[in-house]
This record gives structure tokens, sequence and C-alpha cells, in this order.
């Protein structure tokens, strides 16, 4: 089976953990090599951040794992790149 090299996700969290903590606990985890947690939006209560997750074979199962435990949930999967390289997406004449 293919392994998972990029999955990027929108998230809806509390403000707490901040996103430096949230973004450690991520890169914590096995197969991950880096995580990138961007802001998009915030009100009194919770958060909207688009979480970024790259390395060699991330498990979606322990990505969701660590975010539930944080009281934050997964609205949306974005992007995901599978395989041994990582594909960039390319613009063409429709976009």
């Amino acid at each position: 089976m293919a392994r998972i090299r990029r999955l990027v996700l929108d998230v809806l969290k509390p403000h707490s953990p901040n996103l430096v903590d949230l973004a450690t606990q991520l890169a914590d985890l096995e197969g991950v090599a880096g995580v990138d947690i961007s802001l998009k939006e915030m009100d009194q209560k919770v958060e909207n951040v688009k979480i970024t997750c790259e390395g060699d074979n991330i498990s979606l199962e322990e990505i969701e794992r660590v975010i539930i435990q944080n009281g934050a949930s997964i609205h949306s999967m974005d992007k995901v790149s599978a395989g041994t390289d990582l594909i960039e997406e390319v613009m063409t004449q429709q976009d």
C-alpha cells in the first residue's frame, strides 16, 4: 500500500492548546517530518486552522487521534499526497 506523504486538513479547535503545542504534538508522531498550522479564522471560543503534515509515512489514524484528544474536529481533508514522490499541483488553462 502506498504511504501518505502529505496531508492537508481543515480543523476547528478550541483556543487551548495553542498552535505551537498542537504542532509539536503532531510533529512528534512517527512518520511525520514536519507540520505547518495556519490560523484561518478566530472567534471567541474556537479557531479554524489549516494543518499540513508532511513525512515519509503519515498515519491518518494517529493524526486524527491527536486532533480529537485536543478537543478539535476535522472539518475536511483538503489534500492528500501519497506514493514514493511528492507531486506538486500544476496549473492548467482550465484553472
